[in-house]
């Protein structure tokens, strides 16, 4: 029996028949995407227009004067009072420039090509590029941007080509985090920020004027005032040597001095390097350890306060505690914890990290606080580096050490610490997290010379305190 020939549907001979829908590739008319461009900056049509109407309401003459002097007004304003003129003025008229010169149109545009965040349509020949919706430019080195992606972009194919922008841009660095869908936050540092040290901070005059939950310490790169937090805190700082980490130490004391001559403040010191960094100011101190042995003790004491602490609150039914002189803020600085949790003996190694873990989980509302300061920041070193909220990285001799700190990716959105140099001209220089934006922060802690030091020893020194041997010998008599 012959087998019937195939025969195609119906539906397949219409589609076969059918006809291609061709795209158009002819760009939409000119007269509407101006008035599109005109929409989204309505100045460049304002601006004329205002200019226009008032020479013929009042003359030509009269609106010339007029303008003139609004401009001379303007170079008055920032020569005679520039610190007035840079907070007020100048953001505004720096991000309008640099808007309209560096990141808009074909310039914008051929840049972000070159670096492989923009393609060229091949329909339109035009250049399809994220477009930019918001330049803020708070200091000279600083600009902001905030950048609408292409389809088919993502926070990954920026955070890989910030280097390659840094440099096409000729800038210092560029940092990159996601705003919220489809929109970046784009940081561009045109140069170092730092060029002079920072002055140390200026020792209050009593303790009522000093706020512990944000002490100045230095500045941040937007000329902003850098603060820490102590209460409820806990502070891990990482730094190579002769990266600044001593900046770290002396500037938030300085900041709290009044507090600690008062007695609202108890400084427990553990410096394991014999004191060399800390002896100067040991008569601030109401304990102070130098040996592992003295360090085991400081801490046992500190520990036993929180658990007194914790019962009272119990009985009490209190949440947390207010500094005062009954319930000051017990302040733990460890310098160099690596010599206390990993490279002393074995069992003060076992029995210092327990405790500080002890400390560390339960001392926030008891107002226990620990500030550690280390070179190596891995866990085999920093058993416990998690458990310090508040995480800041200076210089450091390794990338990987930078996320360690810092938490992942920290790096590819532009924090280059491991790229600070050595010298002493760049100590005090590091970064941290911001909490909103979770932007690395480029900051520059005070330098606090050993004169500034005195200076606050014998201005903040507290009373002695009848019972109590504090330097050298570890516990309360």
């Amino acid at each position: 029996m012959a087998r019937p020939l195939h025969r195609p549907s119906l539906r397949h001979a219409e589609a076969h028949h059918r006809p291609t829908v061709r795209h158009s590739s002819r760009p939409v008319g000119g007269e509407f995407r101006g008035l599109a461009w005109l929409a989204r900056h309505p100045l460049f049509l304002l601006v004329p227009t205002t200019l226009v109407a008032a020479a013929v309401l009042v003359g030509p003459v009269p609106a010339t004067i007029t303008i003139g002097s609004l401009l001379l007004a303007v170079v008055v304003w920032g020569r005679l009072h520039p610190p007035t003129f840079d907070r007020f003025a100048a953001p505004t008229l720096r991000a309008a420039w640099r808007r309209w010169t560096t990141y808009r149109g074909r310039r914008w545009a051929t840049l972000l090509a070159d670096c492989g965040l923009a393609r060229t349509n091949h329909h339109t020949g035009h250049i399809d590029a994220p477009r930019v919706l918001r330049v803020r430019s708070a200091t000279r080195s600083i600009d902001t941007l905030r950048v609408r992606l292409t389809r088919g972009q993502d926070l990954t194919l920026w955070t890989g080509r910030t280097e390659t922008l840094a440099d096409a841009m000729r800038a210092h660095r560029v940092a990159v985090t996601r705003h919220k869908p489809g929109v970046l936050t784009v940081v561009v540092e045109r140069q170092m920020p730092f060029t002079l040290p920072i002055p140390a901070p200026v020792i209050p005059t009593d303790a009522e004027t000093v706020d512990l939950a944000a002490l100045p310490v230095g500045e941040d790169e937007y000329g902003h005032p850098f603060t820490l937090g102590v209460p409820g805190r806990h502070v891990l700082v990482a730094g190579a040597t002769g990266s600044g980490k001593g900046s770290l130490i002396w500037a938030p004391l300085r900041a709290m001095g009044p507090t600690i001559r008062d007695r609202l403040v108890r400084l427990h010191v553990i410096d394991l390097k014999g004191g060399a960094e800390t002896h100067r100011g040991a008569p601030l101190f109401h304990r102070h350890a130098t040996t592992p042995a003295e360090a085991i003790a400081v801490l046992t004491a500190v520990r036993d306060e929180m658990k007194t602490r914790q019962a009272h609150m119990a009985a009490h039914g209190l949440r947390r505690l207010d500094v005062s002189p009954e319930t000051p803020l017990d302040l733990v600085v460890i310098d160099e914890m690596a010599m206390l949790t990993a490279y002393g003996e074995r069992s003060d190694v076992r029995e210092a990290l327990r405790l500080l873990a002890e400390i560390l989980t339960q001392g926030r509302a008891c107002l226990v606080s620990v500030m550690g300061y280390v070179q190596e920041p891995s866990k085999d070193v920093v058993d416990v580096r998690e458990l310090f909220p508040t995480r800041i990285c200076l210089g450091v001799t390794a990338s990987s050490h930078v996320d360690m700190v810092l938490g992942e990716g920290a790096r590819e959105r532009g924090a280059l610490a491991d790229e600070i140099p050595g010298d002493q001209s760049h100590a005090g220089i590091g970064y941290v997290i911001d909490q909103r934006s979770r932007l690395p922060i480029r900051f520059r802690a005070a330098l606090v010379t050993d004169e500034e030091i005195d200076e606050l020893v014998a201005r903040c020194t507290p009373p002695a305190t009848p019972g109590l041997r504090a330097v050298g010998d570890g516990e309360a008599a």
